[in-house]
């Protein structure tokens, strides 16, 4: 079973920048694919970001790309979403996910998610 909890939402203005965490345990955190999702009102879960835990590269979906940087530590067991030139569009609720396909970019693809976390974006 693995375990994730997002924290670092919150409500900022447009063009302001915010950094999501995932504290993970679990002993299947060092496999897989890791990745951020998000669920705006009235609308499905759609991919962010994600990242292969072992030594794979971040990829994106189009409309964070050149703004988010997905990145992991292995220290601290734990996946960060550095969100810069937020958007009013950016406002919805962000998911971790956990034990995904590789280069996996469906919620299908992955089989762990933490709680959510609002991000609200005015602006």
């Amino acid at each position: 079973q693995v375990q994730l909890v997002e924290s670092g939402g919150g409500s900022v203005q447009a063009g302001a920048s915010l950094r999501l965490s995932c504290a993970t345990s679990g002993r299947t955190f060092r496999s897989g694919t890791m990745g951020w999702f998000r669920a705006a009102p009235a609308k499905e879960r759609e991919f962010v970001a994600a990242i292969n835990w072992i030594g794979g590269s971040p990829y994106y979906s189009d409309s964070v790309t050149g703004r988010f940087t997905i990145s992991r530590d292995y220290a601290r067991n734990t996946v960060y979403l550095q969100m810069t030139n937020l958007k009013p569009e950016d406002t919805a609720v962000y998911y971790c996910a956990a034990g995904g396909a590789l280069w996996g970019r469906g919620a299908t693809d992955f089989g762990s998610w933490g709680q959510g976390i609002q991000v609200t974006v005015s602006s």
